[in-house]
């Protein structure tokens, strides 16, 4: 069976249909109505992962519904999916079709893509990858022009490269990124440069330095840095610390830092529980910082984290979780009242909502 076509005519009513809940759902901690950041109605995905369903020695791109993983769904087109991923489908499709080799226990196809233009096609097997593989991979990348990676267990085979660069305009001014395979990036193109672009105008204007926790590869922390006079960014994951690092370069910052730290360590090492060799060449003590940003992941702040936060003048929350980020409310709502709230669809045609909020000391 193939997925179904999006009904685009209907986006604009869900999306003041999210819109009219979350106002409910946060109306005990602020009367303010959410700013509306509206994704694309359709190829608004950047990055999107399939199985692959073979049958009558034939492979087919396929999802599951939820709670459904006996049958998947063919997908014939992806209508989610950027333009370049729609380009680039059928042509791995048929080149694995083409293929024993390619087609063979060939378990998922992962596709990353940027909004200017690169893209990443990683395939993944139940065997182990040889020199046959290789040389029909390479054919395939070939023909794509853009570079293919191969997965097994305990086995990464790359041909060229395993990341795509994206170019994020923000206002005046152009962001590099280096997006790592593998590690997260923010889905939808168009909705991150919207979320960028309000993190950017709520900080305008900032005095002081800006802590920053789960920064990632830097995907807010760098446009940032230009209203702040210092930035500490954290991040737990090793491959999105070293993308953070060669994105400050790439970027030309000189005023950020970032340690590989969780969120936890963090907290210990402000209230010097005990000393961190990852923060040896950094004085925690000679920031000034007025304002935090953090954006969790969907398990939301611990109690600690929450505790800490409450020091600050200003707190800059994403969430991908609403549910967590108001039980956080709970906490950070005795010292401080929300000032800006956002709403962004990174999801279209879902009950999944993304929030922002500035939160300023009473």
């Amino acid at each position: 069976m193939a997925l179904h076509r999006l009904n685009t005519d209907h986006y604009a009513s869900q999306l003041e249909q999210k819109a009219a809940r979350l106002r409910d759902a946060y109306r005990r901690f602020t009367n303010l109505a959410p700013e509306i950041h509206p994704s694309p109605p359709i190829h608004y995905r950047l990055r999107a992962e399939f199985k692959i369903w073979h049958e009558k020695r034939k492979a087919h791109y396929a999802m599951y519904r939820p709670g459904e993983y006996k049958q998947p769904f063919v997908i014939e087109e992806f209508q989610v999916g950027s333009l370049l991923m729609n380009q680039l489908m059928p042509q791995v499709m048929a080149a694995v079709n083409n293929s024993e080799t390619l087609r063979q226990r060939l378990f998922s196809a992962e596709f990353l893509t940027t909004l200017s233009g690169d893209a990443l096609v990683t395939l993944i097997y139940h065997k182990k990858l040889d020199q046959s593989w290789e040389a029909e991979a390479r054919a395939l990348q070939n023909q794509l022009g853009f570079p293919v990676l191969g997965r097994s267990r305990k086995q990464k085979l790359v041909l060229e490269r395993d990341y795509v660069t994206e170019k994020l305009q923000i206002g005046d001014r152009s962001y590099e990124y280096k997006q790592v395979e593998g590690s997260f990036t923010q889905p939808n193109g168009a909705v991150c440069r919207s979320m960028i672009g309000w993190t950017k105008d709520v900080c305008s204007g900032s005095e002081g330095d800006l802590l920053e926790l789960y920064c990632g590869n830097g995907n807010f922390t760098i446009p940032l840095c230009e209203h702040f006079t210092r930035v500490l960014a954290t991040e737990i994951s090793k491959v999105s610390v070293l993308a953070a690092q060669e994105n400050i370069r790439a970027n030309g910052v000189t005023n950020l830092a970032v340690a590989r730290l969780s969120s936890e360590e963090l907290t210990q090492a402000i209230d010097k529980v005990r000393p961190f060799r990852r923060l040896r060449d950094i004085d925690l003590d000679n920031y000034d910082f007025s304002t935090v940003l953090v954006d969790p992941p969907r398990a939301g702040l611990d109690r600690d984290t929450c505790a800490m936060l409450a020091r600050f003048p200003r707190i800059l929350y994403i969430s991908c979780n609403p549910e967590t980020q108001l039980e956080n409310l709970e906490r950070l709502s005795g010292t401080h009242r929300i000032a800006r709230f956002a709403l962004f669809d990174q999801f279209p045609y879902t009950d999944h909502t993304e929030t922002g909020l500035l939160l300023v000391r009473k």
